[in-house]
C-alpha cells in the first residue's frame, strides 16, 4: 500500500519544526520531502495531519499487559491499543503472568497471542528464575532466546541472592541479552509501602527506605562489571541510585536505566490521604530524589523514560495503602505529560524527549525504529502539540484507570499511530473500525 502523510511538521533541531511529507510504501518510509501529490503519484491513502508533528513511534521497554492469567486487569488487545493511543509503536511486556513464560513452550504461546491480538509491536520478556520466584533455579537462557524472549527480568521482585544474580548475568552475557532488574532488597523492606519521610509518618503509613533500592543496585553494578553483562535498572527513584549509576558509567560498567513520568512529576508530598491510587513500587520519591532524577535525565545518566504501565481493577486501588495494589497506568498519558511539563516549560527540548522515549531505547536495545529514516520501518506517531485536553478515564483504551493524573490539563494529543505503515490508532473511530483487525 502506498500512503502519503501531508501537511506535516518534522522536528529539525531542538524544538525547531520544518514542513514535510512522508511517502510510505508498504511497511517502510520510502521518501521524505514535499509536494509528492504534484508528481502524478497515485496514493492508496492520504492522511492530512493539518500541521501536526510527525515523530518516530514511541518505544516503552517496561509495560504490564497481564496476559495470561490476569485478563480482568488488561488484555493484549486493550493494552496494545492503549499503547497506540499514546503514540507507542513498540512496547516490552514484563513476564509476571500466570503461567509465566519461563520455558520455550509458554513463551511461544504468549508470542502467538501477541501476533493474534496486538496492534503494536510487543516484545516479551522472559523471567530470570523459574516461575519468577525461585532464588536458585535459573531459566534456560539459550532455549528462551531461541523461542523469542526479548530480554530477561523478574520485574516486581528483586533477586535477593547475589550468587543467583551473578549466575544470571553470566548466562545473559553468553546469549547477548540484558538483565533488566527491579532493584529491591526484601531484607530492608519490612512491610513498607510508601517512601520514608514526613508525609508517611504523618499518615502513619509503613515506610520504604531509599536503601531498599540503592543497596541492591550497588551490589548488581559490581556483579555486572565482573560478569560482563548489560545491566538495565528499571524505574529508578532515588538520588543515591542516580549517583551510583553515574559513577558506574564513568567506570565503563555496561549499565543503562529508565525513569517513569510519575517519579519525575510527583513526590510523596503530593500524597494527602491514605489512598492506594498513590501507591507505586518504587514509591513516589522525595523532592530531593526527584531533583536528582531530573538532573540525571539532563546529564545523560538516565537513558530513557518508561511508563511501568500497571493496570489494576478498580477494587484493587480503591482502598488504603497497605491493602492496595502497587502501580499506575501510563501509556496513554506519558508523552502528553512529559511534553507539557518539560518541553513546554523549557526544561529540555522536544528533540530530547523523542530521544528519551524512542531513539535511545531503540539504540540501546538494538531495536528497529527510533528514527524517521528512509528505508526504515514506517513506525510513526503524529502529535498535535497545540491541542490542550484534560486527562479523563472515559477516553482510556486500557482497562486500568488507576492514575493520580486524572484531571490534569496537558498538550500533545496523539492524532495517528502507524505500525509498519498500518493504522493502529486514529482520532477518527470510523477509520479505526474500518482498518484494524482484531
Amino acid at each position: 500500500m502506498r500512503i502519503l502523510i501531508k501537511n506535516a511538521q518534522i522536528v529539525d533541531k531542538g524544538n525547531d519544526l520544518i514542513a514535510g511529507e512522508f511517502w510510505l510504501e508498504d511497511d517502510i518510509i520510502y521518501a521524505i520531502g514535499q509536494n509528492f501529490e504534484k508528481q502524478t503519484i497515485t496514493f492508496d491513502k492520504v492522511y492530512d495531519v493539518k500541521n501536526a508533528v510527525v515523530i518516530p513511534g514511541l518505544i516503552d521497554v517496561h509495560v504490564h499487559f497481564r496476559k495470561p492469567g490476569f485478563e480482568y486487569k488488561e488484555t493484549m488487545q486493550t493494552g496494545s491499543l492503549a499503547a497506540a493511543h499514546g503514540g507507542f509503536t513498540q512496547v516490552c511486556a514484563m513476564p509476571n503472568a500466570n503461567p509465566t513464560p519461563d520455558n520455550p513452550e509458554q513463551m511461544q504461546k504468549i508470542l502467538a497471542k501477541i501476533k493474534q491480538d496486538a496492534v503494536v509491536k510487543v516484545h516479551q520478556y522472559a523471567p530470570i528464575t523459574k516461575n519468577r520466584e525461585s532464588e536458585t533455579d535459573l531459566v534456560n537462557f539459550s532455549a528462551l532466546k531461541k523461542a523469542g524472549a526479548w530480554n530477561f527480568s523478574n520485574d516486581g521482585s528483586g533477586i535477593q541472592t547475589a550468587d543467583t544474580m551473578y549466575r544470571a548475568m553470566v548466562e545473559a552475557a553468553k546469549v547477548d541479552k540484558a538483565i533488566v532488574a527491579h532493584a529491591e532488597d526484601n531484607s530492608l523492606l519490612n512491610g513498607g509501602v510508601m517512601h520514608a519521610g514526613k508525609r508517611a509518618k504523618k499518615l502513619k503509613i509503613p515506610e520504604i527506605l531509599s536503601v531498599v533500592e540503592s543497596s541492591q543496585v550497588a551490589r548488581d553494578l559490581i556483579l555486572a562489571q565482573s560478569a560482563g553483562c548489560h545491566y538495565h535498572v528499571c524505574h529508578i527513584s532515588t538520588k543515591e541510585t542516580v549517583q551510583l549509576i553515574r559513577e558506574a558509567k564513568k567506570a565503563k560498567v555496561c549499565v543503562t536505566c529508565e525513569v517513569t513520568p510519575h517519579h519525575l512529576l510527583l513526590t510523596d508530598e503530593d500524597i494527602k490521604t491514605d489512598n492506594a491510587v498513590w501507591k507505586m513500587n518504587p514509591p513516589l520519591p522525595s523532592r530531593a530524589d526527584q531533583e536528582a532524577l531530573i538532573e540525571g535525565l539532563l546529564d545523560g545518566t538516565i537513558d530513557m523514560i518508561a511508563t511501568d504501565h500497571a493496570p489494576h481493577a478498580k477494587a484493587e486501588k480503591n482502598t488504603d495503602f497497605v491493602n492496595g495494589a502497587f502501580g499506575i497506568v501510563g501509556l496513554e498519558q506519558a508523552f502528553s505529560l512529559m511534553y507539557t511539563q518539560f518541553v513546554e516549560k523549557g526544561i529540555f527540548t522536544l528533540e530530547k524527549l523523542i530521544s528519551l522515549m524512542s531513539t535511545n531505547p531503540a539504540k540501546i536495545f538494538k531495536m528497529t525504529g527510533g528514527n524517521l529514516q528512509i528505508g526504515k520501518p514506517a513506525d510513526i506517531a503524529v502529535m498535535n502539540l497545540d491541542h490542550e485536553y484534560v486527562i479523563d478515564a472515559k477516553d482510556f483504551k486500557s482497562k486500568g484507570h488507576n492514575t493520580p493524573f486524572l484531571g490534569w490539563k496537558v498538550k500533545g494529543d496523539t492524532m495517528l499511530t502507524l505500525v509498519d505503515g498500518k493504522l493502529a490508532w486514529s482520532k477518527s473511530l470510523l477509520t479505526i473500525s474500518s482498518e484494524m483487525n482484531f
